[in-house]
C-alpha cells in the first residue's frame, strides 16, 4: 500500500520538521500504518502549538473527479488540529466535542498540499485549535476550528502506547 506523505521542493518543509516528527500509530485512519485503506499521515512540530504535514493526496479518495472528497478533508483538518493541541513530550489525548469546517475552494487530488494545526486556547479540560488545508503556493482550501476535551473515561487498552503503536516511526 503506497503512503501518500509527500516531502519534495513543491512541498515546503525545513530541517526542523524532521526533527520534531509526532508519533503515529497502527490503525487510525488518518496517522495509522498499518491501516490498509488509511491515509498513513506523518505530523511535524514546527513551533509551539504549531503542527504541520505535507501531502499528496490519491485519486481513490476523491469525491468529484479531481477534488479531495469533504469528508476525507475533514478527516485531515480533525487530525492536524487536534495534534496541535497534543503536542509535547506528555501526550494529552484529546477528542473533538466540535468541528465548524469552511470549504473555501475544492481541495484537489494529485497535487502537494500542507495541512497547519495551532493551538488556539487552552483552558482546564478543553482546548481551541484550528486546522488549515493550502496549496503549496499558499493558497487556503479549507480551514476549520475545533473545540476538543479530554476524553472522559479512557477505553481498555488505550493508555498502553505500546499496543496502539503510538510512537515515531522514521521517515
Amino acid at each position: 500500500m503506497e503512503a501518500v506523505n509527500e516531502r519534495s521542493a513543491s512541498s515546503p518543509s525545513t530541517a526542523k520538521d524532521a526533527r520534531n516528527k509526532q508519533p503515529n500509530s497502527r490503525q487510525c485512519f488518518v496517522c495509522g500504518l498499518e491501516n490498509p485503506i488509511g491515509l498513513k499521515l506523518s505530523f511535524y512540530d514546527t513551533a509551539e502549538g504549531e503542527v504541520v504535514c505535507d501531502v499528496t493526496i490519491p485519486e481513490r479518495y476523491q469525491g468529484y473527479p479531481g477534488v479531495v472528497h469533504g469528508g476525507i478533508a475533514a478527516s485531515m483538518l480533525d487530525e492536524v488540529a487536534g495534534r496541535a493541541a497534543m503536542q509535547g513530550n506528555a501526550w494529552r489525548f484529546m477528542m473533538t466535542a466540535k468541528l465548524e469546517i469552511r470549504y473555501r475552494q475544492p481541495v484537489p487530488i494529485g497535487q502537494p498540499l500542507r495541512l497547519v494545526g495551532r493551538i488556539v486556547q487552552r483552558r482546564g479540560r478543553l482546548a481551541t485549535v484550528s486546522g488549515e488545508i493550502r496549496l503549496a503556493d499558499g493558497t487556503l482550501c479549507a480551514d476549520a476550528e475545533a473545540l476538543l476535551t479530554d476524553i472522559p473515561a479512557m477505553p481498555a487498552g488505550f493508555s498502553d502506547l505500546d499496543q496502539l503503536g503510538w510512537r515515531v516511526y522514521p521517515d
